[in-house]
This record gives structure tokens, C-alpha cells and sequence, in this order.
């Protein structure tokens, strides 16, 4: 499987996974994705391998050196003998890997050009479908039956001690992840410093807020509690993406914007309120 896109992107291929380990038990599924997405199924046991694509390591390089490293990932693929190889991602570098794979059955999107020659089966358009529907296209392709469209995340023992120790004095709390890498998505700080200290004054529950450790984050994060009249517990910065699964698992609820974190309070079944701004509700 091939998902070069963001954290959020590959979290949502968990469906067709499980669909396609139910129908052929004994497959080994590899899954290819961007380095900084791989955490998303790097612990689910349906997977064999994960292959990282680290596009930045090459941007870094000699345009000699970035050619030479592409074409080593690329051929690397055809060593590995698959039988099926699936593209759910539009654009020349998974359907590159899938020509390289020479795999007998190679599923991916029609384009106009060379690379529509590449693949012996289609994927049809997203067009307003969910995310996880056009996902699991290719069971449709492959006439196998749907059984569950359920998002899954992982996280490991170690994940859900640390956890624990940051909240062995909380014990009933509201999940808060006010931001997105894409800064456009978040709703304005003051009105998100409102939300909190509604949670935290008016209904009387603890916020615990929770961002990566990206500055521009921080920043946002800090930005925000400067509006604030309570004061909400400040975890910005601390939890790796696993770590804040396994907090957001034990959340009463979760309140946030369109991003990767939404995604996951939804496969942990936590109750969640989300904000849209300019981003396709339809597909998310």
C-alpha cells in the first residue's frame, strides 16, 4: 500500500488494511508513507513492513545526490516480489513505485499521461465521499467484501505509562488540540481561550492542551493562553503522537480543528466537537 501524504492521510488507510488482512490471512502488508507519518501504523500488528519516504533528506542533497537517492528507494521496491500493489494517493511518486514494483496487479488513480498506463486497475473519484470510503475503493475494485470501516490507532505499553504518570492527579478531563500544521484551519485564539475557560469555569472540568513541538505551534498555544482567564493544564510539546492517542483515549471529550488528532479521538471513540474553516468538511 502507498500513502504519501500527511499523518492524518495514513491514519485513515487503518480500514483497508484490516479488510484486506481479513479477506487474505496470509498476506504481509507493507505500506509505504511520508517520514513523520509513519506512527500512524508502525505498532498496528496487521502490518509487515513500513517503508519511509524521507523527501526532506533528498531536498537537502546535490541534485545529483537526490536523483541517485530516488532512484535507489524506487528500485528498492522491486526486489521485494509483490503480488498486489495499491496507490491511494494522486501523483507521480507512488505511481512510479508501483511501475517499479512490476507487481501483476497494480491499483491506482487514471491520470492523463505516462502514468496511466501503469496500472491494471482504477480507482474511481473521491468527488464528497468520506476519506475512508474512497479508501477502501480498491475492496471494491477487487470485489472483496467491506466488513468494517473502522479507523484504528496503536500505542505501546511505555506510551501508556507515561500517560498515566501526567495524570495521576486528574481524573475526569476535556482533550483540547487547538492546532493544525496547516494555520489556516484554527479558529481565532481568543474565541479558542473562551472555549477553555467555559470548560474549566462554567462546567467545571480540567482542559488538558496538547500540541507537537513545532514552534510555530508553541507559539500558538502560548498565544492562546495569554486569552485565557482559567488555567488549563499546558502539555504542549511533551506527548509524541502515540502518547497523545493514549491520553485522548481517557479524555470525556475532545474539542479541536480539522487535523490528525480529530481523526484519532474518532477511531478511540472519544465523543468529539470540531471546528471547519476552510477545509473539506465532506471529506473529513
Amino acid at each position: 500500500l502507498i500513502k504519501f501524504r500527511n499523518i492524518g492521510d495514513v491514519l485513515l488507510i487503518t480500514p483497508l488494511i484490516s479488510n484486506l488482512k481479513s479477506y487474505y490471512r496470509d498476506a504481509l502488508i507493507d505500506v509505504a508513507v511520508n517520514h513523520g507519518t509513519e506512527s500512524m501504523i508502525t505498532l498496528n500488528p496487521e502490518v509487515n513492513k513500513v517503508i519511509i519516504y524521507d523527501r526532506e533528506l533528498s531536498l537537502k542533497s546535490s541534485q545529483f545526490i537526490k536523483i541517485w537517492k530516488e532512484i535507489k528507494f524506487f528500485s528498492s521496491f522491486r526486489k521485494e516480489g509483490y503480488d498486489l500493489v495499491i496507490n491511494l494517493t494522486e501523483g507521480d511518486r507512488g505511481s512510479i513505485v508501483s511501475w517499479f514494483t512490476k507487481a501483476p496487479i497494480r491499483i491506482g488513480f487514471s491520470n492523463n499521461g505516462f502514468f496511466s498506463h501503469i496500472y491494471t486497475h482504477f480507482l474511481p473519484k473521491q468527488e464528497l465521499r468520506h476519506v475512508v470510503e474512497s479508501n477502501i475503493d480498491p475492496l471494491r475494485v477487487l470485489n472483496i467484501p467491506i466488513k468494517n470501516k473502522k479507523v484504528e490507532i496503536f500505542w505501546d505499553k511505555e506510551d501508556e505509562s507515561f500517560v498515566e504518570k501526567e495524570l495521576t492527579e486528574i481524573n475526569e478531563f476535556i482533550h483540547i488540540h487547538p492546532v493544525s500544521r496547516w494555520l489556516f484551519k484554527c479558529i481565532a485564539d481568543n474565541t479558542m481561550a473562551q472555549i477553555i475557560d467555559y470548560c474549566e469555569i462554567e462546567l467545571g472540568s480540567k482542559v488538558l492542551l496538547t500540541a507537537s513541538p513545532e514552534k510555530f505551534e508553541l507559539d500558538k498555544i502560548t498565544s492562546i493562553l495569554k486569552y485565557c482567564k482559567s488555567n488549563p493544564v499546558n502539555l504542549a510539546g511533551k506527548f509524541s503522537l502515540n502518547q497523545i492517542a493514549a491520553l485522548n483515549k481517557k479524555a470525556k471529550l475532545f474539542i479541536g480543528v480539522d487535523t490528525a488528532i480529530m481523526h484519532i479521538s474518532a477511531s478511540n471513540n472519544t465523543p468529539v466537537f470540531a471546528f471547519f474553516g476552510p477545509s473539506g468538511a465532506n471529506h473529513w
